[in-house]
């Protein structure tokens, strides 16, 4: 089951193609009233959560202790996940 925030997430990347820069994850903040600096710790746990899971490719810089994770990509898994959730969301009419 993925949180709002990491279908949000492959919905967006899905949206532009190719690699997005993890800066754009920002806007699923704006209405809710969450600290800057946990925002930025929720993202990177969403996104190492879905590299994880093998439904992003993430690209960024190494220290000797950590990944920074810069930009990320959709793998097959992720394209086809984005895909089911879509599908989800999109309202069925009650046609007779």
């Amino acid at each position: 089951m993925l949180s709002s925030l990491q279908q949000f997430i492959l919905l967006k990347v899905l949206e532009r193609g190719d690699r997005v820069e993890r800066n754009l994850f920002r806007v699923f903040y704006k209405t809710k009233k969450t600290n800057q600096k946990y925002q930025e710790e929720i993202i990177t746990k969403s996104l190492m959560s879905l590299i994880d899971r093998e439904m992003l490719i993430g690209y960024g810089k190494r220290t000797p202790h950590k990944w920074f994770v810069t930009h990320v990509r959709l793998t097959r898994l992720g394209i086809k996940k984005a895909v089911e959730i879509l599908e989800q969301k999109q309202i069925k009419l009650p046609l007779k």
